[in-house]
């Protein structure tokens, strides 16, 4: 098996690639991102990290899963819940959050190419946010009609008032609103929000949407799907 291992960070790479070699993997390692967007992908998986000197591993993962269907995992130190999502929407399979330990990293590689034995459309998803979202990582600002939620200041203004968030109520925002009309079950929310398992009677969620809420001035803007979950509706 071959991976593809995109990081600059030398010291970094090297006791990687042992590692990985050392349970039987060949690895090809490029410190560019841009080396990885002009070149055919040969590798069983791809091994990413954001911080790349030359342009941000958010661009490779987008461009990557725009021509192949390999596997990628994001390996970075930006442990941020929502770099996590951001990542996940953008096509990569799984994320790990450094530092970690090898036999995790391995055994995530061996669970997503159990998974990639059934077959992956190229065709964007429709859990995929919208082009309008624009969540590039040059121009991560999310316009939904009159609402504007800055990603990288993580700032969120609705009518040009700026809107006072705690860190989850901005990060349940901006999830929701990735994907306007997509129905999210409050166990995936806790999942990649929170980055807990789902407790069923928990009150988390809904505390914070009822918060939001609020703060937004009308509920319309979150909808509660009776026995699904929630989705974000965009308002005039």
């Amino acid at each position: 098996m071959k991976a593809l291992l995109v990081e600059d960070d030398e010291g970094v790479a090297q006791a990687l690639m042992e590692g990985l070699q050392q349970h039987g993997w060949t690895v090809e390692h490029m410190a560019a991102g841009i080396d990885a967007t002009r070149r055919q992908v040969t590798a069983d998986i791809v091994l990413l990290d954001l911080n790349l000197p030359d342009v941000d591993g958010f661009e490779v993962c987008r461009h990557l899963r725009s021509v192949s269907n390999v596997p990628i995992i994001v390996v970075s130190a930006r442990s941020d819940t929502f770099d996590q999502a951001l990542g996940l929407w953008l096509g990569a399979d799984d994320y790990v959050a450094k530092p970690y330990a090898l036999h995790e990293l391995l055994a995530r590689m061996a669970a997503v190419l159990r998974r990639g034995t059934t077959s992956r459309s190229l065709a964007p998803s429709v859990d995929a946010p919208s082009a309008d979202s624009k969540a590039s990582a040059g121009e991560q600002i999310l316009c939904r009609g009159p609402l504007k939620i800055d990603q990288e200041r993580r700032q969120v203004s609705l009518r040009d008032s700026n809107i006072s968030l705690t860190r989850k109520e901005f990060e349940l925002l901006a999830l929701l609103a990735s994907a306007p009309g997509r129905v999210f079950t409050r166990e995936y929310l806790v999942e990649h929000v929170w980055m807990q398992r789902w407790i069923g009677r928990s009150r988390t969620v809904d505390s914070h949407v009822a918060a939001l809420r609020r703060k937004l001035g009308e509920p319309g803007w979150i909808e509660t799907v009776r026995g699904v979950g929630l989705r974000f509706v965009t308002r005039n």
